[in-house]
């Protein structure tokens, strides 16, 4: 059996429709907090909570294979994690694939600081692994083009630093083809885009498509951060965001492996591409 975490989830809904597309649906069962929300997956659905542990065992129970979709509460990462792969451990599971971040073990993105506790739990825990360590979203970007046309302009820290995007549908199409395989037990793959562009090149691409001229507007870490937190987010995840894209300016988003093209089969959405998708939503 084929579990997933997060399965009502943006990315996890993505990659439990292509486990569905491979016609593995039989064998996938969806761990989600809310069952009620996940009546429309087409799969078997159990209730895992990260924050109950007692439902964390009983919904791993004859599961071989885990895909652990990294949570989504930035700060409680790491004991929610680490449940998890307590449960696992205890149910027997014999293999854990987990949603990580490009190059863990070295990069300055802040948000690895969850991924490599995470990861050294999971080799510490003896149960074979798989590491897939995402590169950024590229709706990480696309998603605020709303914000960023009405003002006229995109702003961010990366300044001319390459970022080699991905759609999150392509790192799930990727994750359902580990699930659903063999070998690849042990490999740590580095995933991200193809095709490496800048933020100079996603507003040239918005406004080729829009017929509007958007600049892009480089800012210090500080000063995008304390934008962002004039626009409502967060003063500590505007930070996140602001030093994230800061350490991109320097090649944290920056690989060109290839890896995640080999392992969909197929090219990463381009930019253009994603950008039209983001522009009709």
């Amino acid at each position: 059996m084929l579990a997933v975490t997060g399965a009502t989830g943006q990315l996890g809904r993505l990659v439990i429709q292509s486990l569905k597309d491979k016609g593995v649906a039989d064998q996938v069962v969806a761990l989600v907090r809310n069952t009620a929300k996940a009546a429309d997956l087409g799969v078997s659905v159990r209730e895992a909570n990260y924050d109950k542990p007692a439902t964390l065992a009983p919904a791993l129970e004859g599961v071989e294979k885990l895909l652990l979709i990294s949570s989504s509460e930035v700060g409680k990462r790491v004991s929610q994690h680490e449940a998890v792969i307590a449960a696992a451990k205890a149910a027997g599971v014999r293999q854990i694939i987990y949603t990580s971040i490009l190059r863990a073990d070295t990069t300055e993105i802040p948000l690895a600081d969850e991924h490599r506790p995470t990861e050294a739990a999971i080799k510490a825990s003896g149960i074979p692994y798989v590491f897939l360590r995402n590169g950024w979203y590229t709706e990480n970007y696309t998603g605020a083009l709303g914000g960023a046309i009405a003002s006229g302009a995109l702003i961010g820290s990366s300044a001319d630093g390459k970022l080699s995007l991905a759609t999150r549908a392509d790192y799930a199409e990727a994750a359902a083809a580990v699930l659903a395989s063999d070998g690849h037990e042990g490999k740590i793959y580095e995933l991200a885009g193809n095709e490496p562009v800048t933020a100079a090149d996603l507003a040239s691409e918005v406004s080729r498509q829009t017929g509007k001229t958007l600049p892009y507007t480089y800012l210090p870490p500080a000063d995008y951060a304390a934008v962002l937190t004039q626009v409502g987010l967060p003063e500590g995840y505007a930070k996140m965001i602001a030093a994230s894209d800061d350490a991109a300016s320097r090649g944290a988003l920056h690989d060109e492996s290839g890896t995640l093209g080999k392992l969909i089969g197929r090219p990463t959405t381009p930019l253009s591409k994603a950008v039209e998708d983001a522009l009709a939503a």
